[in-house]
């Protein structure tokens, strides 16, 4: 499981920090890429990119916000060169549908595949490849969405050098163990799975915060995550203006990320005022409150760690 950011900039793109797009790489778990929000120039960076749109399966927009959304219907059409007939899911608030439609329609665009819309509510929770999707409404002015995604858990570790010590060797045998079934052998001997099984893995949870105000929401949809991904689009001393536009500064972010105990908070949607200097700074602001802080630059890709079995406490800051 890996987070690419294609677009970490906000409202207006620069040279250095084009708007927003974020994708989840799921490849070696379920053989597929989610987006979340797609703005103009999207699909340029997907050419410079390791993501394929073959493999793009499923798009969550966070809110109607052009900046989130004037890249859809460019990448909708392009995919269909390269995934002429996988279905393609799009998530977002009411209203999404209706501007889709009205720019393919009036494009004269044809897509090869299916086009699945779901327009979402707040509180709305999603199963989708095995993996929940909850969905809660921010504080933006508009209908704005963040996601928190959870991975299944993993079955335990086979403990083959149990067995072995026993004189059982490798073959079906131990598929069935490790499934917990259990198995008498030739000689007699009964063997319980579980006790040859290690306790399962808890799945990964990442949380991914449209635009937003600080409020309880993400502290809800990011409580024990393992990677928060949240807006800084101002610096402390701009605080005035993030209140004003319904953002967040990074020492917004950095509080939100100590309160709901995540393992590791990752700043994007930067505000095109800041020179690098400046975002060091965003930086350093958000680390002074939470350490774990890292700051996405657009091509950066973070791994989330696996996560630990089930009797293993969460991390706190």
């Amino acid at each position: 499981m890996r987070l690419y950011f294609l677009g970490t900039g906000a409202g207006v793109p620069s040279k250095r920090r084009n708007v927003s797009s974020l994708c989840l790489r799921l490849e070696a778990e379920i053989g597929q890429v989610w987006m979340f929000d797609c703005g103009e120039g999207t699909q340029h960076r997907v050419l410079a990119s390791p993501i394929r749109l073959s493999k793009l399966t499923r798009i969550f927009v966070t809110h109607l916000h052009g900046d989130h959304i004037y890249g859809l219907p460019g990448l909708l059409a392009s995919r269909s060169f390269q995934s002429p007939e996988r279905p393609l899911h799009v998530y977002g608030p009411s209203g999404l549908g209706d501007y889709l439609q009205a720019t393919l329609t009036a494009s004269g665009v044809h897509l090869t595949y299916p086009l699945n819309l779901h327009e979402l509510h707040d509180g709305q929770r999603l199963a989708a490849d095995g993996f929940s999707v909850h969905v809660r409404a921010l504080n933006h002015g508009v209908t704005c969405y963040g996601y928190r995604i959870v991975e299944p858990p993993k079955p335990g570790r086979l403990r083959r050098e149990s067995l072995e010590a026993l004189g059982v060797r490798p073959g079906p045998l131990y598929q069935l163990v490790k499934q917990g079934k259990t198995v008498r052998l030739a000689d007699g001997r009964v063997l319980h799975g579980p006790d040859f099984v290690d306790p399962p893995v808890r799945g990964r949870t990442v949380a991914i915060m449209g635009d937003t105000l600080p409020c309880p929401q993400t502290v809800e949809l990011a409580a024990d995550a393992d990677v928060l991904v949240h807006e800084a689009t101002y610096t402390q001393a701009d605080a005035a203006l993030a209140l004003t536009h319904h953002h967040s500064t990074g020492v917004q972010a950095a509080e939100q990320a100590g309160r709901a105990r995540v393992k590791q908070l990752i700043l994007t949607h930067l505000s095109s005022r800041y020179e690098p200097d400046r975002e060091r700074e965003l930086l350093a602001e958000a680390r002074s409150v939470f350490s774990r802080t890292e700051l996405a630059h657009d091509f950066s890709e973070f791994i989330v760690p696996s996560a630990a079995p089930y009797h293993d406490e969460p991390v706190n800051e």
